[in-house]
């Protein structure tokens, strides 16, 4: 698991599954910044994994602040699923 800083916004939500530097990871969770007081182009602070590591964000079962951090454009991600089914 780790954290994926998305500088612009490649239409992804919560659940999407994208592809950068040949890894295809699932966003489990998004953050969006940027929209009133940040940068000019909204950030997209993704918590991104594979699916064997989702019960471990459900559950909580990492520590935020220690996790690896990658930085990329929104242009370098490969959109393969844009959301994530809707959960009732």
């Amino acid at each position: 698991m780790k954290q994926l800083i998305i500088y612009g916004d490649p239409g992804i939500r919560k659940g999407a599954i994208v592809e950068y530097d040949g890894e295809e990871v699932v966003c489990f969770g998004i953050n969006r910044n940027g929209e009133w007081h940040g940068p000019e182009d909204v950030q997209l602070w993704c918590t991104v994994g594979d699916q064997s590591e989702y019960e471990d964000y459900e559950k909580r079962n990492y520590v935020p602040h220690f996790l690896d951090v990658d930085r990329v454009d929104a242009a370098d991600v490969d959109v393969i699923r844009a959301n994530g089914d809707l959960a009732l």
